[in-house]
């Protein structure tokens, strides 16, 4: 059985790579033709930040030029300005499947947002009210609720992770809730392990409990959909610079519990979504080139099965479709062989059948050989990779690895040529 779903496996990344055009939309990104040594550099740095297509900085140019200047005014430039903004909260709404408008607003980073929102969320709570965090979270969802706990005087429960699965067992999660949990802060997928997390599972939890769910999806976002509807949460954060747009991020919260919230704003800006959380005025540009990143994921849609007249969600689930199609063929190419070298361990999920539990993010240590080395290593070669603990402090501490791992992130424009290269650089570090 096992076999035949490896073959099927094997047989569908075979069949889409035969009509899936990499060097076509390799050709879209500018920063692909940079080369280190007359050698191309290999961008596998992308779960700290992809890179930009074209199309999202020629949006950002034309806000510059030709909508710049604040909203409200009668005059032409201030018009475009708003009709921007408003498009690209629109954009931002469909891209996680808002119920209502207004429900999404922009910031400058995850990290700031979720620190801006925990200490709002967190005012309501009383002292001895808990909260639950995991193992397995960025320290963006981490921190900013422990600083809040200390504040508010609230008690921190954790839920681990299994280091053979490297998932959740949420009868672990529904254990940890008691009638004093008021939060739960979840991520949608792992920045080290690339684990595809069972929100929907936790939001059905939380709901029964009355908990708040709070959801980082900075990992998951690049690779697949996202459907706030049907995943059960109050809370989704991403950032832009993760998908292919500029150094931005966007929040989404439930309608009613925004405005259950008391907004820290000043006077004369309304009350009603999505202004009541936006402070000060927004980045244009960085606005243009979040729309703009949508979009790029959306024509990818048309340019593999979906017309242009399609609607922007059926036209973004293609566009992930594909993307997530190629990228299993390179995680597994390079799953296999890391593991094919001897000493190394790899941080995740390495059948391929259950891929659909992961995103192409994989880490790995290697017996007795710092991260820092074969990172060395590979940056001499022009190949862009990170190691340390990238900010999932817990997840290290959990393994035993304090000094963290080497972290690989194909997207959608990398290689197999770069995959091989990859690995041979990889052997090479290890073998000397």
């Amino acid at each position: 059985m096992r076999q035949s779903l490896l073959a099927q496996t094997a047989a569908r990344s075979q069949a889409f790579d035969m009509t899936y055009d990499v060097e076509r939309i390799r050709a879209n990104f500018p920063a692909l033709r940079r080369e280190q040594d007359g050698r191309p550099i290999v961008f596998f740095d992308n779960p700290a930040g992809t890179q930009v297509p074209h199309s999202v900085v020629e949006q950002m140019n034309q806000a510059m030029f030709y909508k710049n200047a604040n909203l409200g005014g009668s005059f032409a430039t201030s018009v475009a300005a708003e009709q921007l903004v408003n498009a690209a909260h629109r954009a931002g709404e469909l891209f996680v499947n808002a119920p209502h408008s207004g429900e999404v607003f922009f910031g400058q980073s995850m990290t700031t947002l979720t620190f801006g929102m925990s200490r709002v969320i967190c005012a309501d709570f009383a002292p001895g009210d808990e909260i639950i965090l995991t193992r397995m979270d960025h320290d963006a969802n981490i921190a900013p609720w422990l600083m809040a706990a200390e504040d508010r005087g609230l008690v921190v429960r954790w839920l681990d992770f299994s280091d053979d699965t490297f998932a959740f067992d949420l009868d672990d999660l529904a254990a940890l809730v008691t009638d004093r949990t008021r939060l739960i802060a979840f991520n949608y997928a792992s920045n080290v392990t690339g684990t595809i997390n069972d929100v929907e599972g936790v939001g059905r939890i939380a709901r029964a409990c009355g908990a708040q769910l709070f959801v980082d999806a900075v990992q998951y976002a690049p690779h697949g959909l996202i459907d706030v509807a049907a995943l059960g949460c109050d809370y989704l954060v991403c950032s832009a610079y993760k998908f292919f747009g500029p150094h931005y991020a966007m929040l989404w919260g439930r309608r009613d519990r925004l405005l259950a919230l008391r907004a820290y704003k000043v006077r004369a800006v309304s009350d009603e979504l999505p202004g009541r959380f936006t402070t000060g005025t927004t980045n244009r540009e960085q606005l243009a080139g979040v729309h703009a990143a949508i979009d790029y994921i959306a024509n990818l849609g048309e340019a593999y099965g979906q017309p242009a007249g399609s609607e922007l969600r059926t036209r973004l689930s293609a566009g992930y479709e594909a993307m997530k199609a190629y990228e299993d063929g390179l995680t597994w190419r390079l799953i296999e062989g890391l593991l094919s070298i001897r000493g190394i361990r790899v941080l995740g999920i390495t059948n391929p059948v259950d891929f659909r539990r992961r995103v192409s993010t994989v880490s790995f240590v290697a017996e007795g050989i710092p991260a820092s080395q074969i990172a060395s290593a590979l940056s001499d070669d022009g190949i862009q990779v990170w190691h340390g603990h990238n900010y999932a402090l817990e997840i290290y501490r959990k393994l035993g690895l304090e000094d963290g791992g080497v972290r690989i992130g194909p997207v959608h424009y990398n290689t197999s040529e770069e995959v091989d290269r990859t690995l041979g650089q990889v052997e090479a570090a290890v073998r000397d």
